[in-house]
């Protein structure tokens, strides 16, 4: 498994600085993220750890553009996010980033090909869907639906889905929190594989300590704040885990 680079002289493909993320609760407010500061970099394999409200999916939803900060800065290659309209968002999603989530999120009534096929039809420089299906070991389960599928190879296809139009990007909100231990490691293996055949910057919610060592870098948050970052010398392959 390649050793993480490191990040001097690199220029960052994310830049988040004092990101604040306040929602209302009633007469109350929830402040979801509470100035965070974060560098992301191509290639880079991130593990964000923490419990249940601890920010992780709102970090991610900002890093996505399903969502935007209330306070502070954040860019992507040099471009601000923080204060783009829908439009701008939506291009961005379309052509920068992929997400993976929990569920599958398949239309039960086409192939796992044309699943694919949906995002290939709206992308600049996409891959065919049957190349996006090979990458993830699913080349000989092209013409089958999603009931003919285990869950394991759903949520492969949802990842052929987010990765056919090349991404810069892959968000991934507990991918294997539905799913047994052994298929949830087919599925992290397929991440792995998007991440080093195509240097995608991949971000990874979970809430399963073990899969640090899968990562690079690994970003504990509690509360809102990113409580500290431990950096892996020589990140472990899936299949090495002491699950």
């Amino acid at each position: 498994m390649k050793p993480p680079s490191s990040d001097a002289g690199r220029e960052p493909v994310f830049v988040g600085r004092g990101l604040t993320k306040i929602y209302a609760a009633g007469e109350t407010e929830v402040r979801a993220l509470d100035g965070v500061d974060i560098d992301l970099y191509r290639g880079e394999m991130v593990v964000l750890l923490g419990p249940s409200g601890s920010g992780k999916s709102t970090l991610l939803n900002n890093l996505g553009g399903l969502d935007v900060p209330t306070g502070g800065t954040l860019s992507y290659r040099g471009r601000d996010l923080t204060g783009a309209d829908e439009g701008e968002l939506t291009l961005f999603r379309r052509n920068a980033v992929g997400f993976v989530f929990q569920f599958y999120n398949l239309i039960p009534s086409l192939t796992a090909r044309e699943n694919v096929a949906l995002i290939t039809e709206i992308s600049r420089d996409p891959m065919t869907p049957e190349e996006a299906l090979a990458l993830v070991d699913l080349g000989d389960r092209m013409d089958h639906f999603p009931s003919q599928l285990s869950g394991g190879q759903q949520q492969r296809v949802a990842i052929a889905r987010a990765i056919a139009k090349r991404p810069e990007v892959l968000l991934c909100d507990e991918p294997t929190g539905a799913l047994d231990l052994k298929t949830g490691i087919t599925v992290l293996e397929a991440i792995e594989k998007v991440n080093v055949e195509l240097g995608t910057l991949t971000v990874i919610i979970t809430h399963n300590a073990v899969m640090a060592e899968m990562a690079d870098r690994v970003i504990h948050l509690s509360d809102g704040k990113i409580s500290r970052t431990d950096n892996n010398p020589a990140r472990r392959p899936v299949r090495s885990l002491q699950w």
